[in-house]
């Protein structure tokens, strides 16, 4: 993908967003804006949107200087309540990660608003089909739309999947993993 092609947000795993935190010595965080829109969220607090910098506008208020436990925290709490990470690039070098926002479709503008775009991450999901159950976990934390259950049968629209690895974090079979997308 061109750089000039590129989304200010992308979506990745945790464990990807978690490699972006290790190379920063510095952390604010502030309100999320689109929480602060939209009124309370169903699944989260709404200080998560997380800066590598410190920035006079951010997505939204209450901008704090944050210790790296703290930022733990925040990645726990993300995957308990199942939050998509989303870094944003730097929009006047596309190169540079800026911060990371955790999202869900309960109030985030993106799953709610058609004209938000993100770029889709590195990973797609790959599913033993013979190891999964059915049992819809992986339905319910994909806000991508990537997984159905069609007939009680988990039916995988490849095409969708973003790459955001929540699928992953709830199977109980463990029949899901991320591999590189081609």
């Amino acid at each position: 993908m061109e750089k000039q092609d590129q989304c200010m947000h992308y979506v990745c795993t945790r464990d990807e967003a978690w490699q972006l935190v290790r190379n920063r010595e510095q952390f604010w965080v502030s309100n999320c804006g689109c929480r602060e829109r939209r009124g309370q969220c169903a699944r989260s607090r709404i200080d998560l949107c997380l800066d590598f910098q410190k920035r006079s506008s951010s997505g939204g208020s209450g901008t704090k200087n944050v210790s790296l436990s703290e930022v733990q925290k925040i990645f726990q709490e993300t995957k308990e309540n199942h939050l998509v990470t989303r870094p944003f690039r730097n929009l006047e070098n596309m190169s540079e990660i800026d911060g990371i926002c955790f999202c869900c479709d309960d109030c985030c503008e993106y799953f709610l608003e058609p004209n938000e775009k993100c770029d889709k991450g590195k990973f797609i999901e790959k599913t033993d089909e013979d190891k999964c159950s059915n049992c819809g976990e992986c339905v319910e934390v994909c806000y991508f739309n990537a997984r159905k259950l069609a007939n009680d049968e988990l039916v995988v629209i490849r095409d969708n999947c973003y790459g955001c690895g929540l699928c992953t974090d709830v199977c109980p079979e463990n029949c899901v993993e991320m591999v590189q997308r081609n």
